[in-house]
């Protein structure tokens, strides 16, 4: 299927825009995020809080703007499709913090909101006077997330992170690749994306005390954290007993059936969960003398048994289409499936039917991924293009109370810089 052809497929959903901050849905429609934060873990994480209903505002420094615009090719609009892809249903206002207006007008935005997000280094932030002890003291409701590379607290805590360093210091990079190979990064921004997961489940969870007794709270999450949590089961089995893990090709799993097989013409996936599932396997593939094999009946026996055991079943299902056994497992409830290129996801009837994937309203050629859950109380996915850099800056400051002569003074001043990191 050609590209085009993927595109108009995808692009039969309707999603409506919300626009208009004063009709937003969703659980934290009242809710205002201001949101500090560049690159990719960030931007998830007030994505989502955005997809939930709240008006996040987007602070960006002049000329340039979050680092992630500038992350193409490809680029859809003005923007790269990377950075398109974590920033719908946001506002974008541009503020020189370098000037005393732009700070100053910081802290008006910051005295409106329920919720700050950064992931500025700390000595940036207590030079701009919007590190979590003096925000605290002015502004004891506000919820304060603070997202790193690895953490508040610790040795490292000042380092930069990045989800490629991040996948390598949890251990998730030692346990990913092909057997004998060297360890890999698991290609797409894992770390980010679960880490902006994890930051909006806790966002959420202090945005309920806050309702409650009117406090706000600190809220600390970071790359590595998030890569550890991933890493909980390798972790806990290894210190437990287990051998120190190292890249398989994903044939390690504590399961046994549970890992990749070539086909006739292309890899499928079997996941064996249980015994029962274990004898149906069998049965769907002709293997029924193993049903009654007594060193087989249980998930301990079969990991022992698989330097024999699986060399057999890949010599059985190399002699079928990965078609035919996906068919003939499924009717035996046997879980697998076949590897799919992202080609083939985007047409994938289950992404369709759940309208998984969402055009761009604006931008010609994006598709974002709907957030990964569904509100019986949003059934009209909001769908607002990723801002252009500066676009709501006035209509925000309007918003403060400030007046023409101070509006125009920090829009000329932030016109007039490129910004700095």
């Amino acid at each position: 299927m050609s590209t085009v052809d993927q595109h108009a497929k995808v692009g039969q959903y309707t999603e409506v825009p919300s626009s208009d901050v004063s009709r937003r849905r969703g659980p934290l429609r009242n809710l205002r995020v201001v949101d500090l934060t560049t690159s990719y873990a960030g931007p998830t994480a007030t994505m989502y809080l955005a997809d939930l209903g709240a008006d996040v505002i987007k602070v960006e420094r002049p000329g340039t703007g979050d680092d992630a615009r500038q992350w193409g090719p490809p680029f859809t609009g003005s923007a790269s499709a990377w950075f398109g892809s974590a920033n719908r249903n946001k506002r974008s206002v541009v503020l020189d913090l370098g000037s005393a207006a732009g700070q100053e007008a910081l802290l008006k935005l910051i005295a409106t909101a329920d919720v700050l997000v950064e992931n500025f280094n700390p000595a940036k932030l207590k030079s701009l006077g919007v590190d979590y002890p003096t925000l605290r003291a002015r502004f004891p409701r506000l919820i304060y997330c603070a997202m790193s590379g690895f953490g508040l607290t610790g040795p490292d805590h000042a380092r930069p992170g990045y989800d490629l360093a991040a996948q390598a210091r949890s251990g998730l990079m030692s346990v990913t690749g092909q057997l004998g190979g060297p360890p890999q990064r698991v290609s797409t921004a894992l770390s980010d994306v679960v880490t902006g997961m994890c930051a909006a489940i806790a966002v959420c969870a202090a945005v309920v005390e806050q309702q409650v007794t009117g406090n706000g709270d600190l809220v600390d999450v970071s790359l590595l954290d998030s890569d550890l949590a991933l890493m909980a089961p390798r972790i806990a089995a290894y210190l437990a007993g287990e051998p120190e893990p190292a890249p398989s090709g994903g044939t390690d799993s504590v399961l046994a059936i549970y890992q990749p097989f070539k086909a006739a013409d292309r890899e499928i996936v079997v996941a064996i969960g249980n015994d029962k599932m274990w004898a149906r396997f069998c049965q769907a593939l002709g293997l029924e003398e193993n049903i009654q094999n007594a060193e087989l009946r249980s998930n301990a026996g079969r990991k022992l048994q698989r330097p024999v055991l699986i060399p057999a079943i890949a010599d059985r299902i190399v002699t079928r289409p990965a078609s035919e056994w996906v068919e003939l497992l499924e009717q035996a409830g046997v879980p697998c499936s076949v590897v799919q290129t992202l080609s083939e996801v985007v047409s994938d009837p289950q992404v369709v039917e759940r309208r998984s994937l969402m055009p761009d309203l604006k931008h010609d050629g994006l598709f974002t991924v709907r957030s990964p859950f569904r509100l019986d109380s949003i059934p009209d996915v909001p769908n607002e293009p990723y801002p252009e850099l500066g676009q709501d800056t006035e209509d925000v400051l309007k918003e403060l109370d400030l007046t023409v002569d101070e509006i125009g003074e920090i829009v000329s001043v932030s016109n007039g810089q490129t910004g700095s990191d």
